[in-house]
């Protein structure tokens, strides 16, 4: 079994030491990355990224809020070993287990009581500020303005069709899984994460009309970047790619690439949603 921490997180080292002697305890093989052991002051087989480690366990832990599980699963994409989310952070939507229930998670583990679900990622690649560029998320792709407070105009065709010109902070093209996250909080659809669905949600649009938009899987996205000034920026998952110019384009697709989540037995989506987003059904 592999274990993955945030390194930036103290509080990371304490959920780790306890998931290394239960490991231990039940007679499996701990094996770590190599930034997580020295976090944790812990030995035993050292892989210096989770790419390497992968490929060495049979299911992998990581710890950490949903950013560490969204790089995680960038760095591992392809893989077949599933990956188990033990939150250390805030909200955690991917983040399945709390790090007080640990205990019981592994229990659940040993014993088989569990499912994967398969999660794929979204890619981007197109030429950015004179160089040719290439990304990848589990959650979104977003293309926005940067620190300029003054809208950006992109233009959208999906499949090689026109859509519209947005004018508007951004746009966000999202995977179901990513629904939860920016898209969300720019006002787009929650969607089950097992929905074959591409989201596309512009952020604060100057017409009030330019509504989220829900893509099939399939569609291919290109966006162009009109206007000469600010300047875009293109992020996945929460990370910058690269500053886009006028002209600039950038081609957005479901990956073939894919990662397998963990699930423990008495999980769903919905209850996430429930606990998560606090949906209790209560009146006002």
């Amino acid at each position: 079994m592999g274990l993955v921490g945030n390194s930036e997180k103290v509080s990371c080292a304490d959920a780790v030491k306890q998931a290394a002697r239960l490991v231990r305890a039940a007679g499996r093989t701990l094996c770590l990355e190599e930034s997580t052991a020295t976090l944790a002051g812990l030995k035993g087989e050292l892989y210096p990224d989770a790419a390497a480690l992968i490929r060495a366990v049979d299911l992998l832990l990581v710890f950490g809020g949903d950013g560490t599980l969204l790089r995680v699963a960038r760095e591992i994409a392809g893989a077949h070993t599933p990956i188990l989310g033990i939150n250390i952070g805030s909200l955690g939507f991917l983040t399945a287990v709390p790090s007080d229930g640990l205990a019981p998670a592994l229990r659940h583990v040993w014993r088989g009581e569990f499912t994967f679900e398969s999660r794929s990622l979204i890619e981007a690649a197109g030429q950015g500020g004179g160089r040719a560029l290439a990304c990848a998320a589990l959650n979104d792709i977003v293309i926005s303005r940067g620190i300029a407070s003054r809208l950006v105009e992109l233009e959208v065709s999906v499949d090689g069709e026109l859509l519209t010109r947005y004018r508007c902070d951004g746009l966000i093209a999202s995977s179901p899984t990513g629904s939860t996250a920016y898209s969300l909080a720019a006002g787009g659809a929650v969607i089950f994460p097992t929905a074959h669905v591409l989201a596309l949600t512009p952020i604060c649009p100057h017409t009030l009309s330019n509504r989220a938009l829900i893509l099939p899987s399939s569609a291919t996205l290109q966006v162009k970047v009109i206007s000469p000034r600010p300047p875009s920026v293109l992020s996945a998952d929460g990370q910058v790619v690269s500053e886009l110019a006028a002209g600039d384009d950038i081609t957005i697709r479901r990956s073939r690439r894919s990662v397998r989540l963990m699930h423990l037995a008495g999980s769903s989506f919905c209850e996430t949603l429930r606990r998560k987003l606090h949906w209790r059904g209560a009146t006002i």
